[in-house]
């Protein structure tokens, strides 16, 4: 029987691309939310064309994706948003199929919070060939197809986004599991007891803490110093009255990773409150970034529910 009859709008071929577009819409737009939009746009222009004209559906959904996200990443509601110093990526829960591809340390890298973070210093183009070329491996040639531009002018643009998130990467590499789990469960008791000393000789000496104050700021809050960064964070995680009126109700605090790094879940019920996300360097904490607002945790709170808790660091916070 012609599949055309039994899906006469392509939903099944669609579907089976589903998970790869949405992982590169979340690499080009830091944004879960943003990303799912996106994939169904793509959707709504696939049912709409003529797909017996479409040699390679793979290629084409590509192509279409990318584009719908650079529109998003040059429009000048996305510019105000996303002006630099008061922007983070939002977190996904590993295991995530938006975090997918994860097969290489480029690919896995591609999707970390530090390295979304610095694709903000990137023009939309570079950002496009950057993923394209280091998350889905996509040679120049077809970057050029995708993006209507030559394959010189597409090596110039990988070139220039690898100087630039070079330069500005922090120093780090992937840690070893068990390791990180414990450097964070040091930080977790350090911060919640009060043992400011111990705080400081878990961090690097040019540490550096971002917040987005729950969302009621229009400005990341950002904190350096191993002292400074030890202070808030004690600051932060002392438990209080107020802290627990304003989260909701009574928290536990879960060890998670996220974006493949690792990090503190603050939960009350099974509403994700608060990600402490975590990058390491040399066995010490480098930066430590908070993400509070509920609209940037709307998608790792599902998973969270999905996954099932596992035994919190502390129960009743």
């Amino acid at each position: 029987m012609d599949i055309t009859v039994t899906d006469p709008f392509g939903t099944g071929r669609f579907e089976a691309d589903r998970n790869r577009l949405a992982s590169l819409a979340y690499r080009l737009l830091g944004s879960a939310g943003d990303a799912e939009d996106a994939v169904q746009d793509a959707f709504l222009h696939w049912q709409a064309t003529d797909r017996d004209r479409i040699r390679v559906p793979q290629a084409w959904l590509t192509k279409v994706v990318t584009n719908l996200c650079l529109d998003r990443l040059r429009s000048a509601h996305a510019r105000r948003e996303r002006a630099v110093g008061a922007w983070l990526p939002e977190p996904l829960l590993d295991g995530d199929p938006m975090l997918g591809p994860a097969d290489t340390f480029e690919q896995r890298e591609s999707v970390s919070l530090a390295v979304l973070t610095l694709m903000e210093r990137l023009s939309p183009l570079e950002r496009a060939v950057y993923v394209l070329r280091e998350a889905f491996s996509y040679g120049h040639a077809e970057i050029a197809e995708i993006l209507d531009i030559g394959e010189s002018a597409s090596q110039q643009h990988l070139h220039r986004a690898r100087q630039r998130i070079t330069a500005a990467r922090r120093r780090g590499s992937e840690v070893d599991p068990v390791a990180a789990r414990r450097i964070v469960e040091e930080f977790l008791s350090a911060a919640s007891t009060g043992r400011t000393e111990r705080l400081v000789a878990l961090l690097t000496d040019d540490v550096i803490a971002i917040s987005d104050g729950a969302g009621l700021i229009e400005k990341l809050l950002r904190y350096d110093t191993p002292q400074r960064v030890a202070a808030v964070a004690r600051a932060g995680f002392k438990p209080s009255p107020g802290k627990r009126r304003l989260a909701g109700g009574t928290p536990a605090m879960h060890y998670a990773v996220v974006n493949g790094t690792p990090a503190i879940l603050t939960v009350v019920g099974d509403q994700v409150v608060g990600s402490v996300t975590f990058d390491l360097a040399g066995g010490k904490i480098a930066t430590v970034r908070g993400i509070a607002a509920p609209a940037r945790l709307s998608r790792l709170t599902e998973a969270w529910r999905q996954n099932g808790p596992d035994t919190p660091l502390i129960a009743q916070w």
